[in-house]
């Protein structure tokens, strides 16, 4: 993808913590690659499909030899407090942990959403090599490790994305589109994944996980409406101000409108056609599942 606005930012931040540094190219056609490798980043290119695939495929394709990797996105980057805790204390993490959880904080239009249930948000960014992998779902993805404990770093990465809100609502248009196959497969089963347990008592991807379940159950369209009411008011999303309000309104509600507006229009399709729902997506919307 194109990312030039962002990949220096992101290499830079990196540079004291991590021996090499690898980004899979989806054959962007701006200065992407350009810049990477005058940072000294391997540069790998592979066919995009969704974020799962491409994540996995660099994990199985680039000359990985260190212990240790991260996971980043290109609009991503870690504050020097967590650059200094990671050199600080990975070399000490005990031989029964392969995970480590980072905060993120997401800022938006310059403002640090803290409030709707957005911070802290935990991710599992960092995990032995060996012991870890990403989860092939079409929507929220998470790492997947297959045996070994973890840990929490107490500093955070970034998520600071400098695009227009023209670039974020076509972006949140094709998430849209992936979600609706998430949830929909969550409703009709027509897909197994290896994939995190959901859990409402376990990690944070656990137990969004889980609720991510009971949200799938509940009536089409009334759901964004309950979410946004949830995050905005009593999460107290209306705390951070203006960005705030767009920021939640449109990632909390429109968004989830739209996935709706999406599952409605597939599961007509399907009936109109007298197709099952994998079917009417392989078809007609050219999904490979």
């Amino acid at each position: 993808m194109n990312e030039e606005l962002h990949i220096a930012r992101c290499i830079e931040s990196l540079q004291n913590i991590a021996e090499e540094i690898f980004i899979v190219d989806s054959y962007s056609t701006d200065k992407t690659v350009e810049i990477a490798q005058s940072l000294g980043a391997k540069v790998y290119q592979n066919k995009w499909t969704n974020y799962a695939i491409q994540y996995q495929w660099g994990l199985d394709n680039c000359p990985i030899k260190t212990e240790w990797v991260m996971r980043m996105d290109a609009d991503e980057y870690i504050l020097a407090e967590l650059e200094q805790e990671i050199n600080s204390n990975i070399e000490n993490v005990k031989n029964e942990v392969s995970g480590i959880y980072i905060k993120r904080r997401v800022y938006f239009k310059d403002k640090w959403i803290k409030h709707g249930s957005y911070y802290p948000t935990w991710l599992l960014r960092i995990w032995r090599y060996k012991d870890g992998h990403i989860e092939q779902r079409w929507m929220d993805e998470h790492i997947k490790l297959t045996t070994g404990e973890t840990i929490q770093f107490e500093n955070d990465l970034v998520d600071d994305n400098l695009n227009d809100l023209t670039w974020w609502t076509e972006k949140h248009n094709n998430y849209a589109t992936r979600e609706a196959v998430d949830i929909l497969n969550i409703i009709h089963e027509f897909l197994k994944y290896d994939e995190v347990p959901a859990n409402l008592f376990g990690s944070q991807e656990e137990r969004k996980r889980y609720l991510k379940k009971k949200y799938a159950n509940l009536p089409l369209f009334t759901r964004p409406f309950l979410y946004f009411m949830w995050r905005y008011f009593i999460k107290l999303g209306f705390l951070d101000g203006k960005q705030g309000l767009i920021w939640h309104f449109l990632q909390g509600f429109w968004y989830r409108f739209l996935v709706d507006a999406k599952i409605y229009e597939m599961e007509k399709k399907a009936k109109d056609l007298d197709l099952s729902i994998k079917e009417v997506l392989i078809q007609k919307y050219g999904f490979k599942l």
